[in-house]
C-alpha cells in the first residue's frame, strides 16, 4: 500500500476548499484559511505551537488574495527560511494579472495555475496537481527531521 502524503492548502474560499479537498480525497489535505495560519502551521508557532516544524507537507497549494497575510508574503517567508526554502509551492488563484504571474515566479513559486470557473474543470486541474506533486514529483533531499 502506498503511503499517503500531505499537502498544505492555503485558501480562504470555503467553496474552493471543499472542492480541492474532495478532488484530493486520496491524500491528506491540511487546510489553513489564511497566510498567517499557514505560516504558524509550517513553522510550529501560534495555534500550532509545539508542532514539529521539520515535519513538512509534500507541497503547498497557495491562494494569493487572502486577508492578513497574502500569498506573496507567505511565499517570501517560505523562501527565506532554510527549512522551507525548497518546499514546492503551487499558486492556485483566480488572478489573471500578468504581474502576479511574474511576481509569483520571481518569489520562487514552482507553478502558477488559474482556478477554472467551471467546477468540473477545477476538480480535474486539482486532481492532476495532486497526482503530479504528491505521486510523481521527487521531493527535495533536504526534507529530513530535525536532528536536535
Amino acid at each position: 500500500m502506498r503511503e499517503k502524503k500531505a499537502i498544505l492548502l492555503v485558501d480562504d474560499n470555503a467553496e474552493d476548499e471543499t472542492l480541492i479537498v474532495r478532488a484530493l480525497k486520496d491524500h491528506i489535505v491540511v487546510v489553513t484559511r489564511d497566510g498567517s495560519e499557514a505560516l504558524d502551521y509550517l513553522f510550529g508557532t501560534g495555534m500550532y505551537q509545539g508542532r514539529n516544524p521539520y515535519d513538512l507537507p509534500q507541497a503547498v497549494i497557495l491562494d494569493l488574495n487572502m486577508p492578513q497575510v497574502d500569498g506573496f508574503e507567505v511565499l517570501t517567508k517560505l523562501r527565506a527560511d532554510e527549512r522551507t526554502r525548497l518546499l514546492p509551492v503551487v499558486i492556485l488563484t483566480r488572478s489573471n494579472e500578468k504581474q502576479n504571474v511574474l511576481r509569483g515566479y520571481g518569489l520562487g513559486a514552482n507553478s502558477y495555475l488559474r482556478k477554472p470557473v467551471d467546477t468540473a474543470q477545477f476538480a480535474e486541474v486539482v486532481r492532476h496537481l495532486g497526482q503530479y506533486w504528491l505521486e510523481l514529483n521527487e521531493a527535495p533531499a533536504n526534507r529530513v527531521a530535525d536532528s536536535s
